[in-house]
Order: C-alpha cells, then sequence, then structure tokens
C-alpha cells in the first residue's frame, strides 16, 4: 500500500472520532495523510476476499452471479460504447 494524501478536507467531513482528536474550528480545512504503519500486517480477507468491514453488508456483492458482468472491463467498454 502506497501514501494516499487527501489535501483541503473541511473538519466537518471527517469522521466524528476524528473531529474530537482536532483542535481546530470546523470551518478549518485538513490535510489527511494514510500511509501504512511500519511492520503492519495486512488485513485479514474473509471468504472469497470479501474485506471484514463489508462482510454482514447485504449489499455487498450484490452482483457476484451476474454472468453478463464476468468481464468486469468489457461490460464497463459495451455500456459506455454508446457515449463515445
Amino acid at each position: 500500500m502506497s501514501t494516499v494524501v487527501i489535501e483541503h478536507v473541511p473538519v466537518t467531513e471527517l469522521p466524528a472520532a476524528w473531529q474530537e482528536r482536532l483542535e481546530a474550528s470546523p470551518a478549518a480545512k485538513v490535510t489527511i495523510r494514510i500511509e501504512p504503519e511500519v511492520g503492519a500486517q495486512a488485513s485479514v480477507m474473509v471468504e472469497d476476499d470479501v474485506p471484514p468491514e463489508f462482510a454482514d453488508d447485504p449489499i455487498f456483492g450484490m452482483w457476484r452471479d451476474r454472468e453478463d458482468m464476468a468481464d468486469v472491463e468489457g461490460y464497463i467498454r459495451r455500456i459506455r460504447a454508446s457515449r463515445y
């Protein structure tokens, strides 16, 4: 995983737990930097490589069994073809 930097984020758009830790006014804007921790292990994946935070979400994977979407890139190319 590489570092992700998101600039000019309004404090009001941050998760509540993050807002509580900041000593900034709600009108302030911040830069978020997300990077892997040294020595951190990869997150544990559950059945079918579903991230644990989505495992119980009924919407996640709802199109998994669609045969017309087996080739995702091909499917997207087909539906976008009429626009280009």
